[in-house]
């Protein structure tokens, strides 16, 4: 068997932690390799719906923490279909993040059947002058800043890591080395959010080739709020990182 889990929040994960991170997870490399866990476990995550501070929570940066385990979170419905498959061929547990408002979202979806490697980013556009990182739904926002920012003749590259363990980071790298500068966006908190590990791989492997500091764009340190316009502003957007990106400049 190769069972898809859905569990409704991953708000709600901390139910179900010790059999995740003590025993799924950990039975391939306790038994020497010779068992399999094959294992896909489907999340909604992400504020923006009302949901309030126990149903909107963005918690990636957990399991990025534990060893043997695979984190998907894609941003794109080609990439959601792509990664879901190597998901369930996978022979090792695999943590998969939805945002809610990419349900939504529509795009070209080949019909037949086809993969998306782990650990191998996507540049969903590319530029010269910064390095934008972002995962889920702030790759949208990335790219409208994109957009924002072309005006006035700066140019984005936006990157997608799409899967956070394995971290391809050195697509990251590359494109830092080229640009000289980096945005890291994402909605979960800023503090020890994904953002921090990814600042901390570019800062120790291309410090040399920075011209200005990392910028993180991420969610404030608190809950989220359940009041509509405490929630949009909690959330992070394409305002806050063309707000980075002219700080660089």
């Amino acid at each position: 068997l190769r069972p898809v889990a859905e569990l409704m929040f991953v708000d709600f994960i901390g139910v179900a932690l010790d059999q995740l991170f003590n025993q799924a997870v950990k039975m391939r490399y306790m038994f020497g390799g010779k068992a399999k866990v094959p294992m896909v476990l489907r999340m909604p995550q992400g504020a923006g719906i009302g949901a309030a501070a126990q149903h909107s929570q963005s918690l990636e940066a957990w399991f990025m923490h534990i060893p043997g385990l695979k984190v998907a979170i894609p941003s794109s419905p080609a990439d959601a279909k792509g990664m879901l498959i190597s998901a369930i061929r996978d022979d090792n547990p695999v943590v998969f993040l939805e945002h809610k408002l990419l349900y939504g979202v529509e795009g070209d979806v080949p019909e037949e059947s086809y993969t998306v490697e782990f650990g191998k980013a996507d540049i969903k556009r590319e530029g010269t002058d910064v390095t934008v990182v972002a995962t889920s739904k702030m790759v949208y926002s990335a790219l409208e800043a994109a957009e924002t920012l072309a005006k006035d003749g700066i140019s984005i590259e936006v990157v997608d890591p799409r899967s956070l363990l394995p971290l391809d980071t050195e697509t990251i790298l590359n494109s830092v080395r080229k640009t000289h500068a980096l945005v890291i966006a994402h909605e979960a908190v800023g503090f020890a959010g994904p953002g921090a590990e990814i600042a901390a791989q570019v800062a120790e492997k291309a410090f040399d080739y920075l011209d200005a500091p990392i910028t993180r764009v991420a969610a404030p340190f608190c809950p989220v709020p359940f009041s509509p316009p405490l929630e949009q502003a909690f959330i992070p957007g394409a305002d806050e990182i063309v707000k980075a990106v002219r700080a660089l400049r």
